[in-house]
């Protein structure tokens, strides 16, 4: 780990010393390195929330096939309909996949939108942009993470970041595309925390959150050269504009790493075995546990990936031929897990009284081609899609619009991705007709012109 100690300027009310800080880990905790640290200009301040609301994002990285698991077509011929069988659930309105009986259990908590597209290439990163951004990135203006905006706008609630991505960030999606977990032209102080460890593991503890014990003691004398260097660029550091950045960003790393509320919340061992276990021991199921327990602290925003990347693991990018798998291997690897985690995250969040001021949605970047392929997979379909949510004002057990007969296209009441990112921040209470400060200082909308909530669901 690189660190720069001695005596510097800048101090903390524990004594340390800005420059016995600078560790090239410590920063990443943040989102954020010592050249990024340079480069942002913008100082925004945090805004006080107007109300106690949450969201937990789940983004389905790979896009479940709609066929398959939310809005079943048991009527259509073989090569459409696939191998399952819907079932009953707990709510007389809702019918899913066999695959999921867990989620059935819980269906009066949840409701699902079946007429979801979009525009944008058939290609995973294109739809992560529009889905967690609610646009397609273009003129070379990366629009803001969802979660970022409410980091922007109503700020942290405690020493906790208001918005952290588990359990990392998405990986490559085969465009060479931007994935829009970032905060775009917010700037790189509205960048997500990232937990960047996988809390599944017997080990698990989150990098850099602790401060090192030899934070203060200076080095040994091979070091004292550079630490000479850096004097002399801190000299010149800090009469800089720069300087009002880094004290800002720097006094909100040291505030995260030193507190206890941090530690506690970010610690799994608190929770009993009986509760991993009702979560699920996998990475999926350990970070929707860790998403309610930061909920719980006072974190406004929590994306969760339920994969990483479509390349180096199965995921429900189901094309049929390796290295991906078949339908009956999303039944088989895939569904097992994700049901039980996120059945077990509604129950929770509800007995806890948490539901109705946190909002749960399920996002995914397109859905499935509605005929099998010859492998026996279903490939990339942005034309119609799933999505679904529940709490903060959700009224669960409900379907909203409506595919065709053979899940090609929506039907009724379409629903595009501005729409889907109108829909998270009306239920977080946001003005859906209010603007942001943009690129070269124009105001920017929240959501696109004209662009509503899916309100048939509140």
């Amino acid at each position: 780990m690189l660190e720069f100690t001695g005596d510097g300027r800048a101090h903390t009310c524990d004594g340390v010393t800005r420059r016995d800080f600078l560790h090239a880990g410590a920063l990443s905790a943040v989102g954020l390195s010592l050249p990024q640290y340079l480069w942002a200009r913008e100082n925004l301040p945090t805004r006080p929330g107007t109300d106690d609301r949450a969201a937990i994002l789940i983004f389905n990285l790979g896009a479940p096939s709609h066929v398959d698991t939310f809005d079943m077509k048991p009527d259509a011929p073989a090569e459409i309909r696939g191998p399952f069988n819907p079932i009953n659930t707990k709510s007389a309105e809702v019918q899913i996949s066999e695959i999921f009986p867990l989620h059935a259990e819980v269906a009066d908590k949840f409701s699902i939108v079946r007429s979801c597209y979009h525009t944008g290439a058939a290609v995973h990163d294109a739809g992560w942009q529009m889905m967690q951004t609610g646009r397609l990135f273009q003129g070379g203006v990366n629009t803001p993470h969802v979660g970022s905006v409410v980091s922007y706008l109503k700020g942290r609630k405690t020493d906790l970041p208001a918005h952290v991505v588990l359990p990392e960030l998405m990986g490559r999606g085969g465009g060479n595309l931007p994935n829009g977990q970032a905060g775009g032209f917010l700037g790189k102080g509205h960048d997500p925390f990232v937990l960047s460890a996988d809390p599944s593991q017997p080990n698990f503890k989150v990098p850099d959150l602790l401060p090192p014990a030899d934070m203060a003691t200076v080095r040994l004398d091979r070091r004292r050269k550079l630490r000479d260097i850096v004097d002399e660029t801190v000299k010149e550091f800090e009469a800089s504009d720069d300087a009002r950045l880094l004290d800002s960003n720097f006094q909100s790393a040291y505030r995260l790493m030193s507190s206890t509320q941090a530690r506690e919340a970010f610690d799994l061992s608190k929770e009993s075995d009986s509760t991993r276990q009702r979560y699920g021991m996998s990475r999926f199921g350990q970070c929707c546990l860790l998403a309610r327990r930061l909920v719980e602290a006072g974190v406004r925003f929590v994306t969760i990936n339920t994969f990483l990347t479509v390349f180096d693991e199965v995921t429900w990018d189901i094309h049929g031929s390796k290295p991906f798998t078949s339908i009956e291997g999303m039944k088989n690897i895939v569904a097992p897990m994700y049901d039980k985690a996120y059945s077990a995250l509604l129950s929770d969040l509800s007995e806890r009284g948490l539901l109705d001021n946190t909002l749960v949605c399920n996002l995914q970047e397109f859905g499935r081609t509605p005929r099998v392929n010859p492998a026996g997979g279903r490939d990339h379909w942005p034309q119609c899609y799933s999505t679904y949510f529940a709490g903060a004002g959700v009224q669960g057990g409900r379907i909203v619009g409506r595919s065709d007969p053979i899940g090609g296209v929506p039907a009724e009441r379409p629903a595009d991705p501005a729409e889907v990112a109108a829909t998270i921040f009306h239920a977080l209470g946001f003005d859906t007709e209010a603007t942001l400060p943009g690129p070269a200082g124009r105001p920017f909308p929240l959501v696109d012109f004209g662009k509503q909530p899916i309100k048939e669901l509140f």
